[in-house]
């Protein structure tokens, strides 16, 4: 599974740039941590482990053979009205469920926790809809999708049952400090089969293959990933209405799927990536990101507002993407994000000066487009700032970004710059 927004609206959706992000994360700490213990549940190999499933009457639970898989899995057959058939788990530790899943008909896996808001048990549906998340008393409900093709689920059960519990019907979605104490159970209805239930501390190259594909899946016929919630950047700039496009959003995206490419070599990977440059060549007006400021400088907006509004992280983010395009794809492929981001490269070296107060750094140009008070970056976007500088000023030898990351630094100690 890939996380589910409530950020700016409790109803939930799907942000490709946090989806991107969770991918590009979890590929990281795969490279940096140690291997997490698995606890296997169910591989339908171990026969003696039919007896540990509770199969109420007119249930069944039975080993086949899957010629898909090459291998046995488990078989079960739980009509509605039942209680469906339950697995003991019984984790008290960890809490990243994983299992394949295969279903025949419409059905759901469950998991059932003991939390620590008062010994209360809460169940997880992953039901077979797409309704994204609803919450009924204690029972908290994720649509998966038909899932009639064999798929691996990965859930971080922590997320998802703190994500359920603190929705309501406001614009916000309230925070709980609820835990889980222990994973009860799993249990399936409906029709389907089922391998490999386990529970680790981590599942990175997991999370990070979802993330993958499911921007593969969720691509469109223009290349983007529209965000389907309405966002308003400030006052003075014109609301984003659902089904925008962010240049932030389509250079994350290249940046996993690039790496998802060379792990697997699926061409699928690449493609999505490179049809995702489509966007920087149009402007807001025609559904793009690109925005031109002075006249003169190419410019790839995280938010495609009207007025342009140039916020700088974003726009950096995207020239990454670009830069892990067009190394990976090659000299032919990867001409046009060769260009992309050779332009952008340009303007940003041409424009980094906007953003330096002296003491900080500025987060977007709206004092300049709006004729309003500068939006200073708060210190956490700063760092940010240097960050993304910091990783340019490797691949990119201009003494500009060393410079800057050295003053920008210096900011964060209370440095300021010289005045008359």
């Amino acid at each position: 599974g890939v996380p589910l927004s409530t950020q700016w609206g409790p109803q939930g959706y799907f942000y490709p740039i946090q989806i991107a992000q969770y991918g590009l994360s979890h590929y990281s700490k795969n490279l940096t941590e140690k291997p997490p213990h698995v606890e296997v549940y169910e591989t339908a190999e171990d026969r003696d482990r039919d007896r540990d499933w509770t199969v109420p009457k007119g249930c069944s639970v039975t080993t086949v053979w899957d010629k898909a898989k090459f291998t046995n899995v488990k078989q079960f057959v739980a009509p509605e009205p039942s209680e469906g058939v339950s697995l003991p788990l019984g984790n008290a530790r960890d809490f990243i469920l994983s299992f394949d899943l295969k279903l025949v008909s419409n059905g759901s896996v469950s998991v059932v926790l003991e939390t620590t808001e008062k010994n209360q048990q809460f169940t997880l549906h992953y039901v077979s809809n797409t309704q994204l998340i609803a919450l009924k008393d204690r029972d908290i409900y994720y649509g998966i999708g038909a899932r009639t093709t064999w798929s691996t689920v990965t859930r971080d059960l922590l997320t998802d049952l703190r994500k359920g519990v603190g929705l309501s019907h406001t614009k916000a979605v309230r925070q709980t400090k609820i835990m889980p104490k222990r994973v009860l159970r799993l249990v399936a209805k409906g029709r389907g089969f089922l391998d490999n239930v386990t529970i680790s501390a981590t599942a990175h190259m997991a999370a990070f293959f979802a993330a993958s594909r499911w921007l593969v899946r969720n691509q469109d016929e223009r290349g983007g990933w529209p965000i389907m919630v309405t966002r308003k950047l400030g006052e003075g700039f014109k609301s984003l209405d659902p089904g925008w496009y962010s240049a932030m959003a389509q250079g994350q995206a290249m940046s996993t799927l690039v790496r998802a490419y060379l792990l697997t070599r699926e061409p699928a990977f690449l493609s999505a990536a490179l049809r995702a440059t489509a966007p920087f060549k149009l402007p807001a007006e025609q559904r793009g990101v690109k925005a031109v400021f002075m006249g003169r400088h190419d410019w790839y907006e995280e938010y495609p507002t009207s007025p342009s509004s140039f916020v700088l992280n974003g726009f950096m983010y995207s020239l990454i993407g670009l830069y892990d395009l067009k190394e990976t794809a090659g000299e032919k492929l990867g001409r046009e994000a060769r260009l992309l981001y050779e332009r952008g490269m340009e303007s940003l070296k041409a424009m980094l000066p906007l953003y330096d107060t002296g003491s900080g750094t500025i987060y977007d140009l709206r004092h300049f487009m709006l004729g309003t008070a500068p939006n200073l970056a708060r210190w956490d976007y700063h760092t940010t700032h240097i960050n993304q500088l910091q990783l340019l000023s490797t691949i990119d030898e201009s003494p500009i970004f060393k410079d800057f990351v050295k003053r920008w630094k210096s900011y964060l100690r209370g440095g300021r710059a010289k005045h008359n």
